[in-house]
């Protein structure tokens, strides 16, 4: 389609300019994929090109979907924006010997949802990263990298930063609690809960949880790449030296409902356009979109982590209109932008300089952008 050249321009100018290998764009209208294309090489080494089906770790993207999953158990009953989070994870034994902040009982559903979840990670403590995922697995007296549900354990026996619901600040830790109340409500363990309760609904069936290492990448999974000259990583596993930033500084499997999830471009517009029933049966409730867009959050803290994501929004760095909402993934070697439900672009590797004045028709590399037919039903 002539009118939709213009995407591939865009692209193909985007990924020459920031010296990324390789790019994806899914493009949506009136709930049909009219444009799906892939650009550059999934591997520079073995020379293959990057496709439209081809896997990427969507990082931070993942909040948004663990958010349609929280709020699919409010519509079902299961679940309740006032519900205590810590309440429903009684289960979860706590360190031995700690005291635990009565304040995390104050802590509730909308609270993580929003944000304003008494964790501070401007402060320089994420439990999720590394060195404080150490500290955790310490605490626990655990040897290997701390799984999800490890991090939370050792989590309830630390002083929180603030009142619950009081300010926002971006919190990863946050979505890893929402993680293990799906896993306590539903039953199931979050990525089957997913699988069942969102995914399939939406036509979606190749997502999964990533994995850390390079050797255990799934079928059709890129390879990621860290900017040139940077220093390797100690790895997160032990006795395993260094590595790039993608495969050895965090345990990408303890990131499941806060940023473990791989895709492509097009899986994330599927989901995004059967949110609201766009495509299909809706997920959720017309009230329920509705609320997960307009509901406000607490101020946020000018300079703190997460300031530019403090609009209304679940889950969400969003707008007053469905049509603007979006949530941007990045981490070492892949940056995630979708913006439901118009289009989604993943492309891996940091970028390794500024954008350059090089034409916008610069290819990509000697291989033209990949392609299915388009302006077909979902």
């Amino acid at each position: 389609m002539p009118e939709l050249a213009a995407f591939d321009d865009v692209m193909t100018g985007l990924v020459a300019d920031w010296g990324v290998p390789d790019g994806q764009l899914a493009v949506t209208k009136d709930g049909r994929l009219v444009f799906d294309r892939a650009y550059g090489l999934a591997d520079v080494e073995a020379g293959e090109p990057f496709q439209p089906e081809s896997l990427c770790r969507i990082a931070s993207v993942s909040k948004a979907i663990t958010t349609v999953a929280v709020l699919a158990l409010v519509d079902d009953g299961w679940l309740a924006l006032d519900d205590r989070a810590f309440r429903l994870l009684a289960a979860l034994p706590p360190p031995q010997g700690a005291l635990i902040d009565p304040r995390l009982d104050e802590l509730t559903i909308e609270h993580l949802l929003v944000h304003a979840a008494v964790w501070d990670s401007s402060t320089g403590v994420d439990p999720q990263e590394q060195p404080w995922t150490w500290r955790e697995a310490g605490v626990l007296g655990v040897a290997a990298a701390p799984s999800a549900e490890e991090i939370v354990r050792a989590m309830i026996g630390e002083p929180l930063d603030f009142d619950p619901g009081t300010k926002s600040l971006y919190s990863n830790f946050g979505f890893n609690v929402l993680g293990r109340v799906i896993e306590q409500v539903s039953g199931q363990s979050y990525e089957a809960f997913m699988r069942e309760r969102v995914l399939a609904p939406a036509g979606v069936t190749r997502m999964q949880i990533g994995r850390t290492r390079l050797e255990e990448r799934a079928p059709g999974e890129v390879h990621y790449y860290a900017p040139p000259g940077q220093a390797p990583f100690p790895s997160i596993f032990p006795g395993e030296g260094y590595g790039p930033a993608a495969y050895a500084a965090f345990y990408l499997e303890s990131f499941d409902a806060r940023g473990g999830w791989i895709a492509s471009a097009e899986d994330l517009v599927r989901f995004a356009t059967a949110i609201d029933g766009q495509r299909g049966p809706a997920l959720l409730q017309p009230e329920t979109v509705e609320a997960m867009l307009q509901t406000p959050r607490p101020a946020a803290t000018t300079g703190a982590a997460g300031t530019g994501n403090a609009e209304p929004a679940w889950g969400w760095g969003g707008t007053s209109s469905w049509r603007g909402m979006g949530s941007t993934g990045p981490t070492p070697g892949l940056t995630s932008v979708p913006t439901p439900p118009g289009w989604s672009a993943p492309t891996t590797g940091w970028p390794s300089r500024s954008p350059s004045t090089r034409s916008r028709q610069t290819p990509v590399s000697s291989s033209a952008p990949t392609s299915r037919p388009s302006n077909r039903p979902q």
